[in-house]
């Protein structure tokens, strides 16, 4: 069984930066095509970063990367704007399985 632990998210400035974690247990992580998601209030889930394509909300700004030796996801965010206030989520696919983690909450607001 997967299990995907998000860490990281945080109240940020405008302009400022954080670094979303997102930890895989279980076998095979590297069979599986990572992402972030993010939910804002009162907003449907939206696709942030699969590897091949970004958001245009976040082209530029934000950098999804992976290290197969410690089984872990990560989601870069510079120049953090309001606006990305939400709850972001990792989400782990291969194949017909599909696993999604609890979710870290980041703010934007001065």
């Amino acid at each position: 069984q997967v299990q995907l632990v998000e860490s990281g998210g945080d109240l940020v400035q405008p302009g400022g930066s954080l670094r979303l974690s997102c930890a895989f247990s279980g076998n095979m992580f590297i069979i599986y095509a990572m992402a972030w998601y993010r939910q804002a209030p009162g907003k449907q889930r939206e696709l942030v970063a699969p590897s091949t394509n970004y958001a245009d909300s976040v082209k530029g700004r934000f950098t999804i990367s992976r290290d197969n030796a410690k089984n872990t996801v990560y989601l870069q965010m510079n120049n953090l704007k309001p606006e990305d206030t939400a709850v972001y989520y990792c989400n782990a696919r291969a194949g017909s399985k599909e696993y999604w983690g609890q979710g870290t909450q980041v703010t934007v607001s001065s």
